[in-house]
């Protein structure tokens, strides 16, 4: 175990993917056996241990470079029980060394024309382009301002290359009007609904159309999810595409274990070219949960921050992650994922103001089963004052039996159902259906009375038929409902507004 990074073990270095200069090879060769036993470098030649509370990152699994998934617990890491979760780690450390704020800056993806090489040579023609001397003086001054001035000017630029240029601060969007209709309602003031619809296994997409059509009159916007569980099936934009010819809302899910830096771009210019103006970025499930024979578990190009980043970029700037000018650049409302109960709310908030600050503009939470519990993250939002730069969509699933509780309790990272509610579910027996339904509706309205949020997202887990009856008894009827022709649905009256 590496001395001052608590991981399980001393994974194997990076090679390089090219023939370096005799120096740069001797001061790898001195890194490495440094930097190894005393932090279980990889060599990825694009270090970030300041940033992160002197642990390294890469000791994640999924390789994630700007904070936790949705899996991080206090116990273990998800993909592998055997380690802990080195971002639960590194926040608490960062917490306890007084240095969390510095978790809130947006790291860059690897440059893999670095990885397997070193660092230090960085930082030194670095520092002789500052100068070392004025470096060295500014350190040893007694003024803190300076101090942090001068380090910045060497190992910002180390870090922080010209092709991201990432930091710590709010980007709001540089357009005015809303570019969705999701966007629209949500503007409006409207307590909105999102479902999801589950992607067929097949290319047949009669079922997936009729699932729309069952939906469309009572949701803002539906979701599509990308491959759940690590298990294919056809493709969000596919079925995003599908919606929209089904004149419906789509919100396309994207996850960054199966993007590349290209990948991305080029699929959304290609969606958003297609009528796709909701965009949900997520780190996606790890291939240990996928069925075998089972893809890399060790690395992804790309986490959702990241994607979050570029994307924003994209939109905003009209920029490639290259730096090459988009003439005419997507039209995206971005939204992430979100946490409550992932991990400590204090922690869960960084993460969350670190989506925003890199372009998240609506939130759609994991599964909540504890109104009571979904407030102290609220409260944690709200200290860090982010709430009004935000949409939060509460995730919503209806429990259908007592098997789905017991597998969303114990194997879905990130979600906690109460005790009391799985002793509901163990004793309605045959009624387990309906008990779950009630359930859901009791949440919903606690729920509502909350004022920060701003809406649900109900996840049918293939039970699409459910989603008209819940959002119908829980009031939550759009002000414009109109019900689907032959659907023998009675139009309910709207509800007020929220």
């Amino acid at each position: 175990m590496p001395v001052f990074t608590p991981a399980r073990r001393w994974q194997p270095p990076y090679m390089p993917f090219k023939r370096q200069p005799f120096g740069r090879r001797t001061l790898a060769w001195v890194e490495r056996w440094v930097k190894g036993p005393l932090w279980g470098c990889r060599m990825c030649g694009n270090c970030l241990l300041q940033e992160t509370a002197f642990i390294c990152p890469m000791e994640c699994p999924k390789g994630l470079r700007n904070g936790p998934c949705g899996g991080s617990t206090e116990e273990h890491c998800y993909v592998d029980d055997t380690r802990p979760c080195i971002w639960y780690k590194i926040y608490e450390r960062a917490h306890k060394m007084g240095r969390e704020e510095m978790l809130l800056e947006v790291l860059p993806p690897l440059d893999w024309d670095k990885v397997g090489g070193e660092t230090w040579g960085d930082v030194v023609v670095q520092m002789r382009k500052f100068g070392t001397r004025k470096f060295i003086s500014g350190m040893l001054s007694g003024d803190a301002a300076q101090r942090t001035f001068v380090w910045d000017a060497v190992f910002r630029p180390v870090r922080q290359p010209e092709w991201w240029q990432g930091d710590s601060q709010y980007h709001p969007p540089a357009y005015t009007e809303p570019v969705s209709e999701l966007e629209r309602r949500l503007k409006a003031g409207e307590f909105v609904v999102t479902s999801e619809v589950a992607p067929p296994m097949t290319v047949a997409v009669n079922k997936l159309k009729q699932n729309i059509e069952l939906v469309k009159p009572y949701v803002a916007a539906i979701n599509f999810t990308d491959s759940p569980s690590a298990t294919p099936r056809m493709s969000s934009w596919a079925c995003s595409t599908v919606a929209v010819q089904s004149g419906a809302e789509p919100v396309m899910q994207v996850a960054a274990r199966d993007r590349t830096r290209i990948g991305l771009q080029a699929e959304i210019l290609g969606a958003n070219a297609l009528g796709v103006r909701n965009v949900l970025c997520l780190s996606g499930d790890s291939m240990s949960m996928a069925p075998e024979p089972r893809g890399r578990m060790d690395i992804v190009d790309l986490d959702s921050v990241q994607m979050l980043w570029i994307l924003r970029r994209m939109r905003d700037e009209g920029k490639y992650l290259d730096g090459r000018a988009i003439k005419f650049p997507p039209k995206m409302f971005l939204g992430a994922a979100a946490s409550p109960f992932a991990s400590k709310p204090h922690f869960q908030a960084i993460r969350e103001n670190k989506k925003i600050n890199a372009g998240a503009q609506f939130f759609q939470t994991n599964l909540v089963y504890d109104a009571d519990g979904l407030e102290e993250w609220l409260n944690a939002l709200a200290r860090r004052d982010i709430l009004d730069k935000v949409y939060i969509l509460v995730g919503i699933t209806p429990l259908k039996s007592l098997k789905v509780a017991q597998y969303m309790h114990n194997e879905v990272p990130g979600v906690f159902i109460p005790e009391k509610l799985m002793k509901r579910i163990e004793a309605a027996k045959d009624g387990v259906e309906e008990e779950g339904v009630a359930i859901a509706l009791e949440l919903i309205e606690a729920i509502k009375a909350k004022k920060a949020v701003h809406g649900i997202h109900l996840m049918a887990v293939g039970w699409e038929e459910i989603v008209p009856r819940i959002v119908t008894e829980a009031g939550l009827l759009p002000k414009d409902f109109v019900p689907a022709q032959g659907s023998g649905q009675r139009q309910a009256p709207a509800p007020a507004p929220a």
